[in-house]
């Protein structure tokens, strides 16, 4: 993950800049792609919060998992209102950032929301994690963790 997020910048909540290399080290992450304009989006992004409160800030210690927001929004108004209003404590790509074009082509990405996992180095767990976290909720998160320490495993 470290490696899609190279020599870019992320931003938190607040809108301060993060340091991709130090967020998202030996962490899973899910790539959040999703947009204010979108019913299922604003229908997910709540159920996901709620997964990432459980697992991120209420579980001692900490889950290693974050998640970056990749707005398909129409304006930096909208994405900014969409993440303040909706979305969790966690990070996003800025708005004005091309780099989402590039996102959505290396994952596939063809409608929203999509909620890829993948290992800090990019490498896809599952582009099912929409799915997985509504029929699974936490327990999802283990079996993500098993599919990375596989990939960890076969690195060689």
């Amino acid at each position: 993950m470290v490696e899609v997020f190279s020599g870019r910048t992320i931003v938190n909540k607040e809108g301060d800049l993060v340091d991709p290399e130090e967020a998202l080290r030996n962490k899973v992450v899910g790539l959040y792609f999703s947009a204010g304009w979108c019913p299922p989006c604003r229908d997910f992004t709540p159920l996901l919060c709620d997964f990432y409160t459980e697992l991120v800030e209420e579980t001692e210690p900490p889950a290693q998992f974050e998640i970056v927001f990749i707005s398909s929004d129409k304006s930096t108004e909208d994405m900014v209102e969409y993440y303040h209003d909706m979305h969790g404590d966690w990070l996003a790509l800025p708005w004005t950032d091309p780099y989402k074009h590039e996102l959505k082509k290396r994952y596939n990405i063809t409608a929203v929301p999509k909620l890829v996992i993948v290992k800090e180095n990019g490498q896809v767990i599952t582009d099912k994690g929409r799915k997985q976290i509504r029929d699974q909720g936490l327990a999802c998160f283990r079996s993500w963790l098993e599919v990375a320490e596989i990939f960890q495993n076969f690195k060689g």
